[in-house]
């Protein structure tokens, strides 16, 4: 078995990263009855004996001990690391996996990118060594950070670079989750434009989200039909993911994306008929290096309240997966052009059901003419905690490039304006041109898009079989 380590960086990095480590517990906790550590969670956490003073780890198939999650927790505030640590999973980490400022960075990717980057370089390599050095076999790093803050774009960014030159040959898988056009944080733009060059240039895969995904869903689940009201405990609101006191503002955005990585870390966790390797994401689903954005779209997103509701069909599941309605950004997939496509289902599906539903599904989706069968599949059998299938779909597909040219355009009103570039430029290592450098590189990509979006009109049919003559 292969062991993934995440890092967390910055606020919305830690908290989605705290409510994945609550909920992977809940589902090991909920398989795993007698207490064994076993190759299940050996892929996400160590077990440590206490009793030893250097912590050793225990081996696998001996009564769980101290269970300690793969993780580096980076953040330039203290707070959110603060309250993990004084909540119930702060038996998860240690002082070697953590790293805190008090200061911030001031919603300025500069100061994340460019003065923390610097000052913590060395203490941040140290940390991931540490937890590289504790698996055996190092398949995957996962990155979760925001895109509109300082720490999560700035700092995130430049700890995705640092990963790719200390493990260059480990993928590096990154949740994104990007700000909205009614952001509070007026620089937004400036740093998510930022941001995305550094991820165009150095991940493996990006799988990003959009924050107001969650009014989509609320305003979905109170359209007046009977029962219709989301349950307390669904995928999208379900506690405080381990941190302290009343529900926030951004608890049901958190949720989702760490049922996300529930989803995508499942065949590495769980045993299943057909387990997809990590790596497969990557080398399946990205034709272009460039072009590594894959749109995501998770079903169920939430449970009604009504139980008498009947649970959704196998079949309809799949439907909801390419409907614009389950994505996590705002574009409609089947409006573009798809580069290829991962299905991961979890519960008790077979093969043949997988296989009649992509035989289905196929006409209405429009492939690139050279990947027509560019589909990869996996199968877990267990299901996410209170259902009893869940499907998670990611596309490698040119609808994407709408929420880029959104982005680029809010980008644009600000920087024609020149509005707060001062904040940037009086940061040590920051100079104008990295901003045009940036959105010239955004614009790249968006073109890169366009021109496979414009072969979608020229598709044809695949030649005829030539007959063997007997």
């Amino acid at each position: 078995m292969t062991q993934s380590v995440v890092v967390q960086v910055g606020q919305c990095g830690n908290q989605v990263g705290c409510r994945f480590w609550d909920l992977a517990l809940r589902e090991h906790a909920h398989v795993n009855k007698k207490g064994m550590y076993d190759e299940a969670l050996r892929s996400f956490f160590r077990n440590v004996d206490s009793r030893e003073s250097d912590g050793g780890a225990c081996a696998v198939g001996g009564r769980i001990q101290h269970l300690k999650a793969r993780a580096v927790l980076v953040d330039m505030e203290e707070g959110v690391v603060n309250e993990i640590l004084q909540g119930p999973l702060r038996e998860m980490f240690d002082s070697t996996q953590l790293l805190t400022d008090v200061s911030g960075s001031g919603n300025n990717w500069a100061v994340g990118h460019m003065t923390y980057g610097s000052a913590y370089r060395e203490q941040i390599v140290d940390k991931l060594r540490k937890a590289a050095e504790h698996c055996d076999c190092l398949q995957c790093f996962f990155i979760i950070h925001s895109m509109g803050g300082g720490t999560g774009s700035g700092l995130g960014t430049k700890v995705l670079s640092l990963l790719e030159e200390e493990f260059p040959e480990v993928c590096r898988i990154v949740s994104s989750i990007y700000p909205s056009a009614e952001d509070d944080v007026v620089t937004s733009p400036y740093n998510s434009v930022l941001a995305m060059r550094e991820l165009t240039e150095h991940a493996d895969c990006v799988l990003p989200s959009l924050v107001d995904i969650v009014n989509k869903i609320k305003q979905m689940s109170h359209a007046g039909r009977p029962g219709s009201v989301i349950r307390r405990d669904s995928t999208l609101i379900s506690g405080q993911g381990g941190l302290s006191g009343a529900e926030k503002p951004f608890d049901a955005m958190n949720n989702i994306v760490a049922n996300l990585l529930l989803n995508i870390t499942s065949s590495a966790r769980f045993d299943g008929s057909l387990n997809m390797d990590l790596n497969e994401i990557a080398m399946n689903l990205v034709p272009f290096p460039r072009l590594h954005y894959l749109v995501p779209s998770l079903t169920p997103l939430y449970t009604l309240a009504d139980v008498s509701v009947p649970t959704r069909r196998l079949d309809q599941m799949f439907s909801d997966s390419f409907s614009k309605d389950h994505q996590l950004i705002r574009a409609d997939p089947k409006r573009g052009l798809y580069l290829a496509c991962a299905l991961m289902v979890r519960g008790n599906v077979h093969v043949s059901d997988l296989r009649r539903n992509i035989e289905r599904m196929k006409p209405s989706l429009p492939f690139v003419s050279w990947n027509q069968e560019g589909w990869k599949t996996g199968l877990c059998s267990v299901p996410p905690v209170g259902h009893s299938h869940s499907l998670l779909a990611l596309a490698n597909n040119t609808c994407v490039m709408s929420t880029f040219m959104e982005l680029r355009e809010r980008f644009t009103k600000l920087y024609r304006k020149k509005a707060h570039l001062h904040h940037y430029l009086h940061v040590e290592g920051m100079e104008q041109s990295m901003f045009s450098e940036a959105v010239g590189s955004l614009s790249s990509l968006i073109e890169e898009y366009y021109l496979l979006d414009a072969t979608k009109g020229r598709l044809v049919p695949d030649a005829p079989r030539l007959r063997i003559a007997r």
